[in-house]
Order: structure tokens, then C-alpha cells, then sequence
């Protein structure tokens, strides 16, 4: 601070008796910072502790003096109010810093509420401008530099960068060398850095393709949606910017995905589509090309396509020096935010080297999410938050996403005021210590200042950024859409709004960087451009058709050109490894016991269960060099404790996998356990298998019906994606499932939905008895990953059949044999004409039904039983194999434990049905139609089991 022409520092004003009162704040600072006022608890916060010596220039005190010690006295006051008035500065500093965006000029129509900004005024903390002129600038701003000397220099340096076209949101970051980081870079003499002359001329030119582009299909395409970027035409040349820069930082890919509002733009400008198939496909809308005969199972068999604002596409940008960087961006369909995390999974699969042994080494820098959100479901969809919450963990983060909300202030037709209860659309990601920009959409060169803030902040710390783009929708909803309706006002406005490239050109003209005639030139050269590509389509040179989907069905799977059975001397030679533990590592010592017991598994007179099965198929897997990749709740020891593929030395904590050292292993295997997420989480697996197609890639619900949270996912990627964006996954889904007295939410996977979704060859359903089966099924699935097979598994895993032995296998069904469709029961059934009674059943209820036959003491002669392990693809030409032996059948029975309007009877019966021989009945064995799964009451449970094997067992 300033006395006449005195420059004080931070001590300065306290010395004799007041220095030693000084001392004594400090002292009682360091015991406990609550004891001070805060004054000096921010005081020394800053500068730390006070000098030891009387600083040079203090004003000393004449001792012999009386007016001279008055004087002193007078003095030393004034040194106090002033420090005084240099910590309220202070706070004004950092409540700028903190709440500078209530003030900034960040909404291009000037919809928005005014905000009480108060606290970014001098006046609020007694502050006048003589006040600030007499504090030394470097005292309250530890940034600041040349011309800014005095508190006023400093306050309006910073009002300038803070409440300007940009505004910040940094203070919820609580890492202090980010935080810091991030305000030295916008804070700094330097920003920003004005663009280059080229630049500028390249930004205005970009922003006039934008808008052409949309003019032309206004005006050709008449009352097609396209569902228009107008309003945020910026949104490309930000995207460009980020391509840019990954590109020279050397990125491998750059992931993207966004929804469907100005999709198609993006795909255009960024993603290189030809304007001519962007205008086909508004051409033959519905393009008839696409769409097989009903029926067909010719190359485009399952294709049925999707429309054009929902499709993706694929572009390699060359960079001289760092070579080619291959850019996606992700089909999606419209459930918005849903395709977050699988464009997240997209990145962690392209950044893993899964070709060692151990967990995938990963490399950030080799790939970059941008995801770009809707302003309205930025707070709406749950699956945000849920995807925000994974980006850090062990399993899943991926070295920072760029997001982009594309605000234009409504959500269909709804506005924000009822939208969300948050004051930005961006609030939610302060919960996760996300850096915010909020940015006015209007004025281009902030926009791309902005980004490169966010492209450097994640290089250096590699952490998420978000950049909120504040703008505005021209049109409706849809061009068909009168917004009007809804928000007049806010469409007053509109209509009355340059748009921003020439908001943009007029800056430029103004400033003489381009004049009139050079960007009329840029608007005919553009129109040019797609009026040509046009002609093309119009004299049908282009084909509108976007696949020739050709692939193996599941039912023509030849099981010889998939084996599965592995020698038992190398089953063998697997499980001794599994067993050679660190000597330097301790199992805990209960759970050693139960592993050991597997040692002799595969023994002549062994049996290998359920999670000895898997590790085996795993293991073998492996060794193929297959990678695999396991995660779910609890999935390391598995939810039943029945895995145990991590292990924890209970001295030290460490963890331990075998799979990780098996000599015999030739790729990764990564098992994580997942946050308590289902939507995020699957959409994640399966956008990792998409890009890793040679990966096994399983997610397991910690019960079935935790699926209920991921329907979105299941139904518009998993289940369709591969009909609609010709996208091939080899997803396993692994729900346990079956009535056991668990009540309604622990019982049902829901196997019905799946069932029910089950169609041109979408997937694999099954529900198995046996661990061999487990194994066989495995490895199939895995051999077919990266071929014409490929299809996700939804495996309807068991809970406690893991333990039961009836579920076990002698090792020879490792080493022999394959996966089998249908299992016939032995031992039931004389000659095949005293057979009245074919039981077909799946899952547990089909060991529940050994162990009552097996109690039986009454001759069974009457009854066969078949287990249906696969239920879909249907296993038709098995089961017609089975009825034809039987001439003289009565009667085929459906046995299921779940509901009758739930589990596999209105799925199983009219295709049992078609098989019926003449004079054979059809009848369902079970519990009646109900609302819920199950009974809460074990008592209720075991009853209606029991009755429902009794009943299976009475003779007719």
C-alpha cells in the first residue's frame, strides 16, 4: 500500500508494540487458525509468518520525544486501517475470481436474470478508489504484472477477465496446484492470446459453412428435421480446434458423441461426410435401398437401419509430424446422454495395450473423450452424474473427457426455469471438481480461447473440463416445430438476432482483418460447394445406402470350426499354477483352505464347480492370447464369494491375481470392481468391446435384476445397435437369476425382456445346469469375438447353484465335447413309446427337479426331461430330434419357477407349440401371473416350489 509516495509490503505497517502483537496472533494462528479473526487468519494464509526484524522502512518511535511518540501512535493506526482495507481488498480479489460469471456477458439474447452482484463491488467491503490506489496491487494480486501497480490497476484487470464474454468457475477445484495453475493462465498478461490474421479468416469462413449448410437444407429439404446447430454454429469450429490440438499432441483418436442437435453439421464439417450422402439421405428419405424385403435373408438380413441425425462416422486426420489421428464419432440414439460412457469405453479400450500378461498398460495420451451435452440433460439424465463419478477410478478413468453443453437455454420446448434447480446448467459438475467456462456462443475467437484452456488443462493434469456454450435455438425443436408457442419472448428475440457469422464478419470488416467482397466470396464458394454435390444426388451418382451387413447366424454355428475343449493335461497343468502362491504372499487363511480343495478337481473321481469352470475357461482363454476384461459390483471375489480371481494378504493389504502370472498367459486380463452403477458401467463395457472387438468383455450385475437400471442400454445399443449402425458386440452380460426365497428384487433378471427383445439374430440368451456348459460357452464366445458370429451373451448366471453339486463336472466334460443347446436328464424313461410326458425346463428350477426325481421311489418310466440351456437363438431342430423319438407323448409340460407372465413361457410356448406331434397337449407348469417377481415370505417361496415340482412329477 501507498503513503504519499511510500510503498509498503505486507508488514510494513506494524511494528514496536503492534509487531509483537503480531507475533502473538501467529503464534496462536499456527496452534489453531480458528483463534484469529480473520483479518489476519487470511493475512497469514497468504504471506505465512511475520519478519523476524523490524522491517527497514517502518516508521521508528522517538522515545524522547512526546509529540514524536504521539505522532508514532497516530501513525501506527493508520498503517492498521489501511492493512485492514488491504485484507477487504483481498476478498474482493477472490470473490471476483469465485463469483466474477454472475457478471459476465455470457447470454447473447440477454434472457437471463440478473444476477445480485454486489459482492464484486469495492463498495460491498468499505473499499473506495483511494483505498485501492493506495494498495500495492502485487499485495492483494499475486499475478500481476506489468502495467498494474496500484489495488484499482488490479480490480479492474481482473473485472476485465472475469466478467467479459468468458466467465470462470474454479474455485470448487480443490487441488491447489490445478486451481492455481488455472488462474495463472487466464490471469496472465498473455491472455489472451489474440488469434493470428489466418486464423481469423479461417474461423469466419468455417462459421459461414456452418450456416450455408443448414440454409441449403432449409431450403431444399422443406420440413425435414434436421434439428439444426443455428444458434451454435460456433459448436464446429470449437470441435475443429480440439481435433487440432490432440492431433499435434498426438493423439492416436479423438472419440466423440453428442446428440442429435447439430449432428449432423459436425458429421460434415468435422467428420469429413460428404455433403452429397448428408443430401442423399434427405433425398430418399426413406430410402427404400436400405430397407430388405420383408422376410429377406439376403446380405442386408437384420439391417433395418436408423435415421440420418442419429448415425456416426469415422475420419483420419494427418498431422505432418505426429502421423495419422483417427476421429469417431458415436451412433446414438435419442436417449441423449446414454452414450456418454460408451464413448468413454471407447477411450479406455483405445489407450490399453492388452497384449502382456498382467492388467492392460494404459497410455491417456494415446486417446481423447469429447462428449457434447444438451444443457437440459446435462442435469436431467442420471447417467451423467453416474459416468462424471467413474472418470477417476482404476477401471475406468481415462486421462480427462472434454465436455462441451451446447446451451441453448431449452429442453424440447421446456425452459431452464423448469428444467433444472441449479443455477447453470454446468452446477452438477462442480460435485466432481470439474474446471467450468461458461462462454458467449456469440462472439467465436472467446469460444476457442476457451477450448484451448481446456485442451491444455487436460494434457497437463488429465482431468475432465467442461465448457459451457452459451447460445441460443434459432428454430423449434424441429423445423417443423413453431417455437413461438411456447417462448415468445424468447423467439421475439430471435428473430431479431444476426447470426454469428455475420455478428463475426462485421468484426472482421470493422477491423480491417477481411473486407465485404472477400466474405460474399466465402458465401458463394460454400453454396457452390453443395449446390454441386447436390446435382450428384439429384442425377443419382450417389448411393444412399449405408451397409452390406453380412454375417453367420448363430444357428449355423459349426461347433469344429469353434472348438472349446481343452487336453486335460493342460487343464491339469493350469490349475497347479492357479495354486502357486507368492511365498512372500499370504492367502487368508480361510479362504486358502477352499481354494486348495480345487488342487485335486480334475482328478479321476474330481469334480470342477462353477467358479473353478470359469477360472479354467479364463485361463485357457488367455493363453490363446485373448484378452479379457471383467467388471461388475463386487466382481473381483465375486458377489457370492465364490470367485476370488483378486486376492488380499491379510497382513499387508496387498493384492494379488494368478491370472496375472500364469506363465501360460499370453494377454491381459483386467477385473475391476465397479461403482454401484448399472447404466454408466454397461454402456462403458460394451462401448469397450465395440472398439476392442478381440477382447472378452463381460459385465456382471451383482443380482439380475440391478439390469433393470441399465434398460436404456440394453435396449437401444446392445439388443439393436449391431440392425441399426451395423455395430458388432461380443458383450457377455452375466444376471444371476432364480427363486430362492430372496423376495422380489433378488430373484428375477427379468429373463422375459430379453426374450422378448430377442430377434434377427441380436443375441445369445441361456440359461445353464452344468459348469462344463459354463466353460464350453465361455470359450465359444470368445472364439468368436472378431468373426462373422459375434452376438452379445445375456447369461442368466446362478446363485446358489455355484455350490451345489449337481452342478459340478468330472473333468473329462473340460477336455471332451462342446457346448450343447439342450441337455437331456439321464436316467429317466423306459422305452422310448412309454413316454407320455416330455418336461422341458431351464436354469435352477431344472436342478430342483433332479433332486425331487432323485428321491423318488416310484417308477418314472412315463417321463422325459430336457434342459434347454440355450434359449435363444430357439434350439428348433434339438428339441424336434428329442418329441420324434417319443410316438406316444400326451403331453409336453413348460416347467418354470418364475411367474407365468414372466420367465420363458410366452417366449417358449408358441415355438414348443409348432413342434407339438398330433394329439400332443402343451401346458405350463408354475406360478400363476403376478405384478411382482416373488413372494417376500421364505415360508410362501418354498411352498409354491414344492408344489410346483410335485405337480411337474404327477403322473397323468
Amino acid at each position: 500500500m501507498t503513503t504519499g509516495s511510500t510503498t509498503l509490503g505486507p508488514w510494513d505497517a506494524y511494528f514496536g508494540p503492534n509487531l509483537g502483537y503480531l507475533y502473538e496472533q501467529y503464534d496462536q494462528y499456527v496452534s489453531n487458525p480458528d483463534l484469529v479473526e480473520p483479518t489476519f487468519r487470511e493475512l497469514f494464509d497468504r504471506f505465512g509468518a511475520p519478519p523476524t526484524e523490524q522491517p527497514s522502512d517502518s516508521v521508528s518511535v522517538q522515545a524522547n520525544s512526546q509529540g514524536s511518540v504521539q505522532a508514532t501512535a497516530a501513525t501506527q493506526q493508520d498503517h492498521l486501517a489501511l492493512m485492514k482495507k488491504a485484507v477487504a481488498a483481498d476478498r474482493l480479489v477472490w470473490n471476483i475470481r469465485t463469483y466474477g460469471h454472475l457478471a459476465a456477458d455470457t447470454d447473447p439474447l440477454t434472457l437471463r436474470a440478473p444476477s445480485d452482484t454486489r459482492i464484486l463491488e469495492a463498495e460491498t467491503y468499505g473499499l473506495t478508489e483511494a483505498d485501492l490506489k493506495a494498495v500495492s496491487a502485487s499485495l492483494i494480486w499475486e499475478n500481476a504484472q506489468g502495467a498494474v501497480v496500484t489495488g484499482l490497476d488490479a480490480i479492474q484487470r481482473l473485472r476485465q477477465i472475469y466478467t467479459k464474454t468468458i466467465a470462470y468457475e474454479f474455485s470448487h477445484v480443490h487441488e491447489e496446484e490445478e486451481r492455481d495453475w488455472l488462474n495463472k493462465q487466464v490471469e496472465a498478461n498473455t491472455w489472451p492470446t489474440p488469434l493470428a490474421t489466418e486464423e481469423k479468416k479461417s474461423l469466419l469462413k468455417r462459421l459461414v459453412q456452418v450456416e450455408q449448410f443448414e440454409h441449403f437444407l432449409q431450403r431444399t429439404f422443406v420440413g425435414q428435421k434436421r434439428f439444426s446447430i443455428e444458434g451454435l454454429d460456433v459448436l464446429v469450429p470449437v470441435v475443429d480446434e480440439i481435433v487440432n490440438r490432440f492431433t499435434k499432441d498426438g493423439a492416436d483418436h479423438i472419440l466423440m458423441g453428442m446428440a442429435h442437435r447439430g449432428r449432423l453439421n459436425v458429421l460434415t464439417h468435422v467428420l469429413g461426410k460428404p455433403y452429397s450422402k448428408i443430401f442423399s439421405e434427405f433425398h430418399h428419405s426413406p430410402n427404400k435401398d436400405m430397407i430388405p424385403s420383408e422376410g429377406s435373408m439376403g446380405i442386408n438380413y437384420g439391417w433395418t437401419g436408423d435415421v440420418k441425425y442419429h448415425l456416426g462416422a469415422y475420419r483420419s486426420v494427418a498431422d505432418g509430424e505426429q502421423g495419422e489421428t483417427r476421429l469417431t464419432l458415436a451412433n446414438n440414439p435419442s436417449h441423449l446422454e446414454y452414450v456418454n460412457p460408451v464413448v468413454e469405453g471407447f477411450t479406455r479400450a483405445a489407450q490399453e495395450d492388452r497384449t502382456e500378461p498382467g492388467f492392460p498398460k494404459l497410455d491417456v495420451s494415446k486417446a481423447v473423450t469429447v462428449i457434447i451435452h444438451g444443457d437440459a440433460a446435462f442435469p436431467g439424465e442420471g447417467v451423467v452424474a453416474e459416468t462424471l463419478n467413474f472418470n477417476n477410478l482404476p477401471g475406468y478413468r481415462n486421462g480427462g473427457t472434454i465436455h462441451i453443453i451446447a446451451n441453448n437455454r431449452l429442453g424440447f420446448t421446456t425452459e431452464s426455469s423448469d428444467s433444472r434447480s441449479t443455477h447453470y446448467a454446468s452446477d452438477l459438475a462442480k460435485g466432481f471438481e470439474i474446471p467450468i467456462v461458461h462462454v458467449n456462443a456469440d462472439d467465436p475467437e472467446a469460444c476457442v480461447i476457451a477450448i484451448r484452456l481446456a485442451s491444455e488443462y487436460r494434457i497437463r493434469f488429465q482431468k475432465d473440463f467442461l465448457i459451457d456454450l452459451v447460445g441460443y435455438r434459432r428454430y423449434g425443436h424441429n423445423e417443423t416445430d413453431d417455437p413461438e408457442a411456447t417462448q415468445p419472448i424468447m423467439y421475439n428475440k430471435v428473430h431479431k438476432h444476426p447470426t454469428v457469422s455475420e455478428i463475426y464478419a462485421n468484426k472482421l470488416v470493422q477491423e480491417g482483418f477481411v473486407d465485404a467482397s472477400q466474405v460474399a466470396q466465402m458465401k458463394q464458394d460454400s453454396l457452390k460447394d453443395m449446390q454441386d454435390a447436390y446435382d450428384l444426388v439429384k442425377n443419382k451418382e450417389v448411393n444412399g445406402k449405408e451397409n452390406n451387413l453380412s454375417e453367420k447366424l448363430l444357428d449355423q454355428i459349426d461347433p469344429t470350426t469353434l472348438p472349446t475343449a481343452v487336453p486335460l493335461e493342460e487343464l491339469q497343468a493350469i490349475n497347479a499354477e492357479l495354486l502357486n502362491f507368492p511365498k512372500d504372499f499370504q492367502v487368508y487363511p480361510k479362504l486358502q483352505r477352499i481354494l486348495e480343495r480345487r488342487a485335486h478337481a480334475l482328478d479321476e473321481n474330481g469334480k470342477v464347480d462353477w467358479a473353478l469352470a470359469e477360472t479354467l475357461a479364463f485361463a485357457t482363454i488367455l493363453s490363446e492370447g485373448k484378452p479379457i476384461r471383467l467388471s461388475g459390483q463386487d466382481s473381483q471375489r465375486g458377489t457370492f464369494a465364490h470367485r476370488h480371481l483378486v486376492l488380499h494378504d491379510p497382513n499387508t493389504g496387498r493384492s494379488y491375481s494368478p491370472l496375472h502370472v500364469l506363465p501360460q498367459s499370453k494377454a491381459s486380463f483386467a477385473i475391476h470392481n465397479s461403482p454401484l452403477s448399472e447404466a454408466s458401467v454397461l454402456g462403458f463395457e460394451y462401448g469397450y468391446n465395440v472398439f476392442s472387438p478381440e477382447t472378452l468383455v463381460i459385465w456382471e450385475a451383482q443380482y439380475g435384476d440391478f439390469a433393470n437400471a441399465g434398460q436404456v442400454i440394453f435396449d437401444q445399443f446392445i439388443a439393436a445397435s449391431r440392425v441399426k449402425w451395423a455395430q458388432r458386440s461380443s458383450l457377455v452380460v452375466m444376471l444371476p437369476h432364480g427363486s430362492e426365497g430372496q423376495g422380489p428384487e433378488h430373484s428375477s433378471a427379468r429373463l422375459e425382456r430379453f426374450l422378448q427383445a430377442a430377434a434377427e439374430d441380436n443375441w445369445t440368451v441361456a440359461n445353464l445346469t452344468s459348469a462344463a456348459q459354463y466353460f464350453h460357452l465361455l470359450r465359444r464366445q470368445a472364439a468368436m469375438t472378431e468373426t462373422e458370429y459375434a452376438r452379445p451373451l445375456i447369461l442368466m448366471a446362478p446363485k446358489s447353484l455355484i455350490r451345489n453339486q449337481r452342478v459340478a463336472s468330472p473333468g473329462i466334460a473340460f477336455s471332451e465335447g462342446s457346448f450343447q443347446s439342450v441337455l437331456e436328464q439321464t436316467g429317466l424313461g423306459g422305452q422310448h413309446d412309454q413316454v407320455e410326458r416330455l418336461i422341458l425346463c431351464s436354469g435352477k428350477v431344472a436342478i430342483d427337479l433332479e433332486d425331487a426325481i432323485a428321491a423318488e421311489e416310484k417308477d418314472l418310466d412315463w417321463l422325459h426331461v430336457a434342459r434347454v440351456e440355450q434359449l435363444y437363438p430357439f434350439p428348433q431342430a434339438e428339441l424336434e430330434a428329442i418329441i420324434e423319438r417319443y410316438s406316444n407323448l400326451k403331453e409336453i409340460v413348460w416347467l418354470q419357477e418364475e411367474n407365468k407372465n414372466m420367465g420363458a413361457w410366452t417366449y417358449m410356448e408358441p415355438r414348443i407349440r409348432k413342434l407339438l406331434p398330433e394329439g400332443t397337449a402343451i401346458r405350463h407348469i408354475g406360478r400363476p401371473d403376478r405384478a411382482s417377481t416373488a413372494s417376500g415370505y421364505q415360508n410362501v417361496h418354498s411352498f409354491e416350489q414344492q408344489k410346483i415340482i410335485t405337480e411337474a412329477l404327477e403322473q397323468l
